[in-house]
């Protein structure tokens, strides 16, 4: 089972099972942008690292989760 499909099938449940995005003032927020990139000089970054969710309530980010292929493992040693 890829990313996509671990989201779809797993994640997403959960977080709507647990009341994000349907309790008033929650939401989710997936693919977001959390940092603008290191600096590497000259006046240039190099990649944003983006967050697969983002949760929040109340206008106030509370979580930051990332999703792996659900056969995955955790760590990589």
């Amino acid at each position: 089972m890829n990313e996509a499909e671990t989201r779809a099938e797993h994640i997403d449940p959960a977080l709507k099972a647990a009341g994000w995005g349907v309790v008033d003032d929650s939401r989710i927020r997936r693919e977001y942008q959390i940092t603008l990139g290191r600096i590497e000089g000259h006046g240039r970054r190099g990649k944003p690292a983006i967050a697969d969710y983002v949760l929040e309530f109340r206008n106030t980010k509370l979580a930051v989760i990332e999703a792996k292929p659900w056969d995955a493992p955790l760590t990589r040693a």
